[in-house]
């Protein structure tokens, strides 16, 4: 069997590993933290992803750390209703739509690969620093604590993330990330189940306002009951820090944005202004590269395509890349030619969601209410815009990510796309990000 290396033990590369596995390989993981800690917020696993997580024989555990998703509502500015529709299992997905801590699902997954593969399989403080490749393996040196160490292997998957050593010296000129112009709050807040303990909210006006995401993603996270809600406001204006994920800032400066919000389920403001903790940091991605592999080198994950975390897209389409890698593999003796069929079954679908991600996803039906309403309150969704137009772009854009709607009765190549070549194009454009 091959001798794989994976670099990176995100989510992607745990997960690049479990599904190695299930083919027969034994992958070994290196990791340049010194310690594996569940950092992070929340993440929105769609039906596509929880597939990935119940082919891993993961389900079970899965379900205990996270909060099935029941249905997904947007919101004005003002609290009134424009679009709703049920999620995952509710609305005819053979699987659940779950959210989760990200932390937390990380370490499900590496508890998962120690299991499987052994205590050994993940190699942590090993910083990549380069690596040569031959027509027979890939050569790479590491930095670590007791000093530089040299790794053969026969095959590397840069499983790196968003600043991934691995595409810097594939692809020198793709290191540059792109800022949206966006400012990202991201926040949990310990409180009650609201609207049945399952509801994905997407409130405000993105011109005025900014926009709102909420949704629960730890149930009785106190013992008392409560969950653990997590939310994430983006507006415009550069944050402190370009770079940096991790700036603590209080919930008083964005809350207030938010007070006209009126729901009778949910005190927005109240909300925010009793958070655990808040972050601020930018909403950023990296370009669509033209290639991923190279000779026994390739990518996946952040590494290949990270895009903005809109339509919780990010880590499924991760998990999605871990399978067809390991499928490849397990079907073409070449290992060069397995990465180039990999590379080829998913690179062209992602980069096209990443650039769909860049003109706001989904979470466009906001702004177009709001331009059409001149941001006033209205009587009836329906004079504002047609419900059937609301219903089709959710339609594109499910087909898009991969999980056409039960409900979806076009044909495949039936339908006339929302998001266009030429639409992404102008979105990337306007935002001069191109």
């Amino acid at each position: 069997m091959l001798d794989i290396a994976i670099i990176g033990a995100g989510p992607g590369g745990l997960a690049t590993a479990l599904r190695l596995h299930q083919q027969g390989y034994r992958p070994k993981i290196y990791e340049a933290a010194p310690e594996l800690k569940p950092l992070g917020v929340g993440i929105d696993i769609k039906v596509y992803g929880t597939k990935e997580v119940t082919e891993m024989g993961l389900l079970e555990e899965f379900q205990k750390i996270s909060v099935e998703a029941k249905d997904s509502v947007f919101y004005t500015g003002h609290g009134q209703e424009i679009f709703a529709e049920n999620c995952g299992k509710h609305i005819g997905y053979e699987h659940e739509q779950r959210f989760v801590h990200r932390g937390t699902f990380q370490m499900m997954l590496r508890d998962a690969v120690v299991e499987r593969l052994g205590p050994d399989a993940i190699q942590l403080g090993a910083r990549l620093k380069g690596f040569e490749q031959d027509e027979t393996g890939v050569t790479m040196q590491f930095e670590t604590a007791e000093g530089p160490q040299t790794v053969r292997s026969e095959v590397m998957i840069g499983v790196d993330g968003i600043h991934s050593a691995v595409r810097k010296q594939l692809v020198p000129t793709s290191t540059r990330t792109h800022y949206s112009g966006v400012a990202m709050w991201r926040g949990v807040t310990v409180m009650p189940p609201f609207a049945g303990g399952g509801r994905i909210l997407h409130i405000g006006d993105p011109i005025r306002q900014g926009s709102l995401i909420i949704y629960p993603i730890a149930n009785n996270e106190d013992g008392q009951g409560n969950q653990l809600i997590n939310w994430v406001c983006e507006q415009q204006g550069k944050p402190k820090g370009l770079e940096d994920w991790n700036v603590r800032v209080q919930p008083d400066d964005i809350a207030h944005v938010f007070d006209e919000v009126k729901l009778d389920f949910l005190d927005v403001g109240e909300m925010i202004r009793n958070a655990r903790e808040v972050y601020i940091y930018p909403l950023i991605d990296n370009d669509p590269l033209e290639q991923w592999s190279f000779g026994r080198v390739t990518l996946l994950g952040d590494a290949a395509h990270a895009m903005y975390p809109r339509g919780g897209n990010g880590v499924c389409q991760a998990l999605v890349d871990a399978r067809v890698i390991a499928e490849k593999l397990a079907e073409i003796a070449d290992p060069v030619e397995a990465l180039k069929a990999y590379e080829a079954a998913r690179r062209e679908g992602v980069n096209r969601l990443v650039i769909a991600n860049r003109g706001e996803g989904p979470e466009v039906i906001r702004r177009l209410v709001e331009e059409k309403s001149g941001g006033q309150p209205f009587d009836h969704i329906d004079d504002v815009i047609p419900r059937a137009e609301v219903k089709a772009l959710f339609m594109e854009y499910h087909r898009m990510a991969g999980m056409k709607r039960p409900d979806d009765a076009a044909k495949d190549g039936a339908f006339k796309p929302v998001f266009t070549e030429e639409t992404m194009r102008k979105t990337a454009a306007a935002a001069d990000i191109r």
